[in-house]
C-alpha cells in the first residue's frame, strides 16, 4: 500500500437524480398560495377530492368547486361544490405545479 487514500465513490451527477421540489415558505403560505388552483385533499379514509379550492378557514373547513370523489383511483362521484369539515381531511396537496 502506497498510502494514498481511495478514490471517493462516484456520485450520481445532478441530472440523473431525482428531481423535489423545495418549499422553504410556511405551511400557511402554502395553503394561501394554493387557493384559486387544482389541489387534491385526501381524507383520513382515504378518499381523494380533487377540484379547485375556492376557501377554507383556521379548521381546515374546506370549500372546493369542480369537485371530483376518488376512491382507489377511480372518479366514483362528481360534485359542482363541495364542503369538507376540517377533522376529516389528511392532507392537502398541490395538483399542479406552484
Amino acid at each position: 500500500m502506497d498510502g494514498t487514500p481511495p478514490p471517493p465513490h462516484s456520485e450520481v451527477p445532478a441530472a440523473a437524480a431525482p428531481q423535489v421540489q423545495q418549499h422553504t415558505g410556511s405551511p400557511t403560505d402554502f395553503l394561501k398560495g394554493v387557493v384559486g388552483k387544482r389541489v387534491i385533499v385526501r381524507l383520513t379514509i382515504g378518499v381523494d377530492y380533487r377540484g379547485i379550492l375556492s376557501c377554507l378557514d383556521g379548521y381546515m373547513n374546506i370549500a372546493m368547486e369542480q369537485t371530483e370523489e376518488h376512491v382507489n383511483g377511480v372518479v366514483v362521484n362528481r360534485y359542482g361544490d363541495a364542503f369538507i369539515r376540517g377533522n376529516n381531511v389528511l392532507y392537502i396537496s398541490a395538483a399542479e405545479a406552484l
